[in-house]
């Protein structure tokens, strides 16, 4: 199976900033990737990479195709949605439909019109005129009207309410992904999204710092919750990171299993968001 991304060594410095420091991974087709970091982390400079946005070192295929050299051919399989509007404030909605009808071959108009049809958005109202919410509403319509292999978000409902929010992910999942599409997500709202994902990749200052389908998760990281009376005992086991839950402690164990925890506390698979924290935190303390 040909992967969707490939990169090897990826790497970008903003004068003394090192904001990909030589990652490696690969994307396979029909997932649905997180990657989650901080701010200024590198995921927006990993994803301008792929876009063909930005120079970069290393080696990166997307598609098959170099998106430094290839970006134009690349563009006709990739959609990409941002966390800020890049639709002009003057421009009309009925003539966003027309525009790209008429600049990109794989544009389905009918798509489009039938998605806008269940919204508020009028053809005649102007960007400007629009409340957030809508203008994500109209980036989505044309979006899910282009027949792409690969679908790069970039905290694409931030400042959106929950209903919003809510609306986006369902449409994503129910009338865009299948298969044989591939969705890129970055987003700080991870409790919200976590179980869209297939597969995590943290990264923190220009390096992963996790990489692995969620099925995995399982069997890799293990939270164990614990009484203060019993947190000496269980820290001999060393955990990569602890924090206090009302008076009991959580600690996040690493390739331990599930036989050398379990008498000390209660055991569960940590959730991503939580895995994410204690990740970071973890780092940042050692």
């Amino acid at each position: 199976m040909t992967a969707v991304i490939e990169a090897r060594g990826l790497a970008k410095s903003y004068g003394a900033t090192r904001a990909l420091d030589g990652v490696s991974f690969s994307v396979e087709p029909g997932r649905i990737v997180g990657l989650i970091g901080p701010n200024g982390a590198g995921k927006t400079t990993a994803l301008k990479a792929i876009l063909g946005l930005t120079s970069f070192a290393g080696e990166l295929r997307v598609l098959g195709l170099d998106p430094r050299s290839q970006r134009d051919e690349l563009m006709r399989d990739v959609c990409f949605i941002a966390d800020v509007a890049v639709l002009p404030r003057w421009l009309r909605v009925a003539q966003a439909i027309e525009f790209v009808a008429h600049v990109h071959p794989r544009f389905d108009r009918s798509v489009a019109e039938n998605f806008l049809a269940k919204t508020d958005i009028k053809r005649g109202s102007r960007v400007g005129q629009l409340s957030k919410g809508m203008v994500t509403q109209l980036h989505l319509a044309l979006i899910l009207a282009i027949d792409a292999r690969l679908l790069v978000l970039d905290e694409p409902t931030l400042g959106l309410d929950l209903l919003y929010r809510r609306q986006f992910y369902d449409t994503l999942l129910n009338d865009y992904f299948d298969k044989e599409r591939t969705i890129l997500l970055t987003t700080h709202q991870v409790e919200e999204v976590e179980q869209l994902f297939t597969d995590v990749i943290f990264i923190n200052h220009g390096h992963f710092t996790l990489n692995a389908p969620v099925e995995e998760l399982g069997s890799r990281y293990q939270q164990l919750t614990v009484s203060s009376e019993q947190a000496a005992r269980a820290r001999e086991l060393k955990p990569f990171y602890e924090r206090e839950i009302f008076g009991r402690v959580a600690m996040y164990f690493e390739g331990r299993t599930a036989a050398e925890l379990g008498a000390y506390g209660e055991l569960r698979t940590p959730s991503i968001a939580d895995l994410f924290v204690a990740k970071m935190q973890g780092a940042s303390s050692t």
